[in-house]
């Protein structure tokens, strides 16, 4: 009786290992499929008409965002569907604008966007309350 229970706990324990690679097998693979995309050319289009659209010179001498870098460890899966991704603007990790990225009929675009206090004074979009 005892040895039947040792077999059954050791079956049970080698199923949930089982299920754990799996699980972290499968978060690894949605990883680096975020990566991909986040990293992908097709995205590098997306932001750079997105800071444009903020910034008309953007990514030239003459603008206020001359260059902008993904903040790898802020690349997140956003649990209503795309893609959390935040990008340091000119090396000032206090110049920051986070994009939702989306997947909509095969094609990027972005979605959602959060510009940081400091980031939106130099762009003159911000306005005290008086």
């Amino acid at each position: 009786m005892k040895k039947k229970w040792i077999i059954i706990l050791g079956i049970v324990i080698i199923i949930i290992l089982g299920l754990g690679v799996k699980f972290y097998m499968d978060e690894e693979k949605s990883n680096k499929e975020m990566m991909n995309v986040v990293y992908s050319d097709e995205a590098k289009e997306v932001f750079e008409i997105r800071l444009k659209a903020l910034d008309a010179k953007a990514l030239t001498e003459e603008g206020v965002i001359h260059s902008y870098k993904i903040d790898k460890e802020s690349i997140k899966h956003n649990p209503m569907g795309g893609i959390n991704v935040t990008l340091i603007i000119n090396n000032d990790s206090e110049l920051n604008i986070t994009y939702t990225i989306n997947n909509f009929n095969g094609e990027l675009s972005g979605g959602a966007s959060s510009i940081s206090e400091k980031l939106s004074k130099l762009l003159g979009r911000w306005e005290e309350n008086k």
